[in-house]
Formats: structure tokens, sequence, C-alpha cells
């Protein structure tokens, strides 16, 4: 008995590793495209399709005019996903997102208008203008893939996916996001300037918006659905899980440290990043990789006191 069930472990390590294999070259020209548009940001970049991919939400903290309008859209476009943009204002309500229930005369009844959320990958543009109100709006829609309205419950489309940036909180009219939100985005990244080569480069090329639209498809709808599907397959050790609740706990020594949904968002990232380095399995390099990313917004440190963290924890 036992031994059919190693061999049949195998053989599922096997399919779950040509499936990865398979999916490899769209993954590489993926990366390849993109960063032939947002220049000199291979990190991020990973990291932003390493969101994609395990089904999370990315916040980019950022200036205005430093990309990420231009990272999102190419996002959109390579993956061949619906993309609709909002840009938030300190007036905007919660049903400018949502959508609103509307009388029709000639029906004698309401109808549900939906608002720009019912998309696949939605760019919530300078989320912190608006009220936490209008921000509390996204989290149903985030947490769930469901917005309710009037007590009616909308499904959203599959994939979603919510790019917000956010812009730094000492710019006036700016309201700080509330942990609750702060917690539903898988990751938090930073574009920040891109090198004087790269700029260069930007100041001698066509608008970005020109070279988004010459990008053909990598991906289609399910190609994404079913990466997401892989990524819930690839395998977490033991040792790796020990790990990742070593990590945690040091998180949390003499601070609110990382919450149990943190910890498997960090596992989630760790599996999508894994699956990009086209391996079935967790690595330690995969956990540092994303640590950072993903925990620093959620423990209230900055980016080198979280990097600082690993330095801790060992590798049992």
């Amino acid at each position: 008995m036992k031994q059919k069930e190693n061999a049949d472990l195998r053989q599922q390590n096997e399919m779950l590793e040509q499936k990865i294999k398979a999916f490899a070259p769209q993954i590489q020209r993926f990366l390849s495209e993109i960063n032939a548009i947002v220049l000199d940001k291979e990190q991020q970049t990973t990291l932003a399709l390493c969101c994609l991919i395990a089904g999370g939400h990315v916040l980019f903290e950022d200036l205005p005019g430093l990309g990420k309008t231009t990272l999102a859209s190419s996002l959109a476009h390579l993956a061949d996903l619906k993309f609709q943009r909002i840009q938030f204002t300190n007036d905007m309500l919660a049903s400018d997102v949502i959508g609103i229930n509307m009388f029709n005369q000639k029906e004698h009844q309401f109808e549900f208008k939906q608002g720009p959320i019912f998309t696949q990958i939605l760019l919530a543009d300078e989320i912190n203008r608006s009220s936490p109100k209008t921000q509390s709006a996204l989290l149903e829609a985030m947490e769930e893939g469901f917005t309710t309205v009037d007590g009616h419950r909308y499904e959203l489309p599959k994939p979603f996916w919510v790019i917000a940036t956010q812009n730094p909180l000492f710019q006036s009219g700016t309201y700080a996001l509330p942990e609750s939100q702060l917690d539903r985005f898988l990751m938090r990244l930073s574009l920040g300037y891109p090198s004087r080569q790269a700029e260069k480069v930007l100041l001698q090329q066509e608008s970005r918006a020109a070279l988004i639209s010459m990008l053909t498809h990598v991906f289609h709808e399910q190609d994404i659905l079913q990466l997401q599907s892989l990524v819930q397959q690839i395998f977490v050790s033991d040792v790796m899980q020990d790990y990742l609740l070593d990590l945690a706990a040091e998180t949390r020594k003499k601070r609110h440290g990382l919450s149990t949904r943190g910890l498997l968002a960090l596992k989630r990232a760790a599996q999508a990043y894994a699956l990009i380095q086209q391996r079935a399995f967790v690595t330690p390099d995969d956990i540092q990789a994303v640590f950072v990313a993903v925990a620093s917004h959620r423990i209230g440190l900055s980016e080198i006191e979280t990097a600082q963290l690993l330095q801790h924890v060992a590798v049992s």
C-alpha cells in the first residue's frame, strides 16, 4: 500500500512538472515583453506576475508618474484580460466603484448598473485619495470575489485582480489605508525612479501607450485560471512549513506581527514564485524572494527592517 501511494505521488509530481514546463516559454515571453515596456524593474514585474498567478492583489506605493498605470495596462494586455481604471478622488462614493440600482420607468423595476469593479484587472489609481468608506467598498470584492448591493450579491468576473496605487501619506489629500484593507493585498511593491540609462531610453522611444498597443497577447483567460490552479499544487515540505512558521514567529516578537492570513499569503506567494522559476516545490529562496513584499505592509515595518528579520531565522 505504501509503495502504491509513493508511486502515485511520483506520478502526480511528474505530471505537475510537465504542466509547469509547458507554461515556461509563455512565462518567459511574458516577462520579456513587459520588461521591454517597464524598463529596469525586473524584480517588480516578476513579483507582479507572481501576484497574478497566485490570485492575490498588489499595492504599488509610489509618487505619481513612475509607470504604475503603464505596468497595469501592460499586464492586462499581455494576459488578454478585461481592464478598467478608477481614478479615486476625495468626493468619490462607494456606488461609483461597485454600481447602483436605478429605477427603470419602462419596466417599473430597479435594475443594477454595474460599476467599473466588474472587470478582470482593476487599476485602483491613487486609492488613498478617497475616503475610508469608499475604500471599504473594495474589501468584500478583494477577499471573496463578490460584491453586495442592497442585499443582493453579485459575482465578479474570474480571474479578478486589483492593482492599486497609493501616494505617500505626506502628500496632501491622502488617507491612510486601514489595516484590514492593507491585509487584502498579497504584496506591496514600489517601482521607484528608473535608472539614468532607462530614462534616456524613455526619452528616445515613442510613448508607452503606443508600444503597449503593439503587444500581442501571451496568455488568455483560461491560461491564467490554470496557472492559479497549478500554484495551489506546488509542494511545500514540512521543513519549508517550519521555516514559514519560524518567520511568522519572528515577526511577532515585541510587535503586532504576521496574522494567520498573512502567513497563508506568504505560502501562496512562495508557491507562485516557485512556479515562475519552473519548480514544482518551494525552496527557501522562493520564500525569501517574496517575504519583504508580503510582510512589510502587514507588520508596519520598512522594507529594510523587514528584510533584516530574514537574518534572524535559519532554515532547519
